[in-house]
């Protein structure tokens, strides 16, 4: 075989294997748009329904849950503040919800509950991606902090507008400060986003 057809041959291989890569990569990519399409409403539709069932935990009074208008996602450097949603009992405002995400240990996002005085209703963490046995031990029920609390637990009944402190006014998780800290900076942006709100409206009760 003469070095001309020898090039053409390995020529010719490079390019066949060329276009075999090509056609996997397309197939690839079409598959997973098609997986793409089809899971992704649903993870949308399970995102939402875990919210609405962390904001009825976090607001146990409250009948509906409603967006309110004129107001939108805010960032503060790393941290993201969601939709602010009015609490209502009878048709009455009682209070507010919030989801704010950003960096704990890793990273995680919570959804606070603030009544018209400013209280802290209760908290959950929606995610939380910290270190297993110590940051995820915010969000473990069976775990309990040395006053007999859950660590998300301790925050019901603290006014907000003292601010949040790790190690101040709640209690850390022992080897867990980062996402202590962490957390306490997700609260403190997500309750002062609802008491401007409430500031905003007119909603802040003096009792």
């Amino acid at each position: 075989m003469s070095e001309s057809v020898k090039e053409k041959d390995s020529v010719w291989s490079i390019v066949k294997l060329g276009l075999i890569l090509a056609v996997y990569a397309a197939v690839s990519c079409a598959v997973l748009a098609v997986v793409n399409n089809v899971t992704a409403p649903k993870i949308a539709v399970n995102k939402i329904e875990k919210a609405n069932k962390a904001m009825k935990e976090v607001f146990e009074a409250a009948e509906e849950f409603v967006l309110m208008e004129d107001t939108e996602k805010t960032s503060t450097g790393s941290i993201t503040v969601g939709d602010v949603y009015l609490a209502k009992k009878n048709g009455n405002v009682i209070g507010a919800a919030v989801q704010v995400s950003g960096p704990t240990y890793d990273k995680g996002t919570i959804i606070v509950g603030v009544d018209l005085r400013g209280n802290v209703r209760g908290m959950r963490v929606l995610e939380l991606s910290d270190s297993p046995g110590f940051g995820l031990k915010a969000n473990d029920p069976t775990f309990k902090l040395p006053n007999g609390q859950t660590f998300y637990g301790q925050f019901s009944g603290k006014n907000a507008k003292n601010g949040f402190k790790a190690g101040e006014n709640f209690d850390a998780i022992s080897g867990a400060t980062i996402t202590s800290n962490g957390i306490a900076a997700l609260m403190n942006a997500g309750t002062e986003k609802i008491l401007y709100e409430f500031t905003k409206l007119g909603l802040v009760s003096q009792e």
